[in-house]
């Protein structure tokens, strides 16, 4: 794949990466540090999709929950922050960024009454996609380098999740 992409653009690119791979990591940080955290304590409090949210903090679900979301958190975080596997941890991100704004919806708004259907979990999803779109892994990232492994090459889901 030929790269067409000027300097200042890869520079944008790469930026956005970083930016939102510490949102990832400082989100999983807080998480981890913290021995008494839980899904439970913000799903508890969802409005517009309450009975879809409820069944995650059930006895059995929340400490699974919890243990995706921090580690969720933590794996996505360093995918972006190494540039390695960035479409499928992006696609994984989006998945959360839309569940994260359904659990701050309060039909029509989101979280307080400032943001109307948009709030920041929409741009970083929107963010996440374009950096899809833009083979953000391969802008100062190990998935360009990767992608150039033999193995990698003859394995189409590797080839996919590197491309």
């Amino acid at each position: 794949m030929k790269d067409t992409t000027s300097t200042a653009e890869r520079t944008v690119i790469f930026l956005m990466r970083m930016a939102i791979a510490w949102i990832f990591l400082y989100s999983a940080w807080s998480q981890l540090s913290n021995p008494n955290f839980s899904v439970t304590d913000f799903l508890t409090y969802t409005k517009t999709f309450h009975a879809f949210f409820a069944f995650f903090t059930g006895p059995v679900a929340a400490p699974v929950t919890t243990f995706l979301v921090e580690y969720g958190h933590l794996l996505i975080g360093l995918s972006l922050l190494t540039g390695l596997l960035v479409r499928a941890s992006s696609i994984f991100a989006i998945g959360l960024m839309v569940l994260y704004w359904m659990a701050h919806l309060s039909f029509p708004y989101v979280g307080g009454t400032t943001d109307l259907l948009v709030d920041q979990h929409v741009v970083y999803a929107l963010v996440l996609g374009l950096l899809i779109a833009k083979h953000a892994g391969h802008i100062w990232g190990l998935d360009g380098w990767v992608s150039h492994n033999s193995i990698v090459e003859h394995n189409k889901l590797l080839g996919w999740a590197t491309a």
